[in-house]
């Protein structure tokens, strides 16, 4: 991964989030936070009332089980082993903090966004009440 490809990757309001943003509007859920500052790991979507959360994981930054998430750099690995081992680490204790602090927590992949009925369904589920 060459450096001018790796400034255009953005970390807030990309095109899954986006997508699973107006998907969660359209199933007329209202009255989300975006990037939530007051809880650990900031994510995605938050439903404050309901006690829920939501992250969309890039599958290369957060290290899924995928094809876009096995796949490996080839240059400066040593960087790119340790950045990635950290996220998935940090992903962990946000994770064990929300739940301990009450949260419930849906964490969706990016590749399974191509499966918007899938998505579509986990969310019904999730946000039941």
């Amino acid at each position: 991964m060459n450096r001018p490809h790796m400034r255009k990757v953005r970390s807030k309001n990309t095109a899954p989030e986006l997508r699973l943003r107006k998907l969660i509007y359209a199933m007329g859920y209202r009255g989300y936070r975006v990037h939530y500052k007051k809880l650990p790991g900031k994510p995605d979507v938050v439903f404050v009332g309901k006690k829920r959360v939501i992250f969309l994981h890039g599958c290369f930054w957060h290290g899924h089980d995928c094809r876009a998430g096995r796949n490996t750099p080839k240059s400066n690995l040593e960087y790119w082993n340790g950045k990635l081992a950290r996220n998935k680490t940090r992903d962990k204790r946000n994770a064990r903090e929300l739940r301990k602090a009450g949260w419930r927590i849906l964490v969706i992949w990016e590749c399974q966004m191509k499966e918007e009925s899938a998505v579509r369904r986990r969310l019904r589920r999730f946000l039941r009440d």
